[in-house]
This record gives structure tokens, C-alpha cells and sequence, in this order.
């Protein structure tokens, strides 16, 4: 059985509405980390990108 992201309880992914999360309340704190940016998905540039910009 998967595990709740945020506070490792069990989720069962049939009954569960929140899934992956285990509660409502577990989701809003996901949410409120990305809102806060505790979380980011980092830029990463290509060299190609770099190399183009500077000619």
C-alpha cells in the first residue's frame, strides 16, 4: 500500500478521495509548501541554449 507523501500513513488508493495523499489535510500542506516555494522544480538550461545567446 502506497504511503502519504507528507505524513507516511498508509493511503489505500481505492477508498481514498485525496489520493496520493491520506486526508484533505495533508493535501492543503502539499499545496501550501509549493505556495511558499519549499518545493521547485529546478531551470535547468541547455548548453546549446547558452551557447546560441551568445553569438
Amino acid at each position: 500500500m502506497p504511503q502519504c507523501p507528507v505524513c507516511d500513513a498508509p493511503v489505500d488508493l481505492e477508498k481514498t478521495p485525496t489520493v496520493p495523499f491520506c486526508s484533505d489535510r495533508c493535501r492543503l500542506i502539499d499545496l501550501g509548501r509549493w505556495l511558499d516555494e519549499s518545493y521547485a522544480v529546478p531551470d535547468v538550461k541547455k548548453p546549446d541554449a547558452d551557447e546560441a545567446d551568445g553569438e
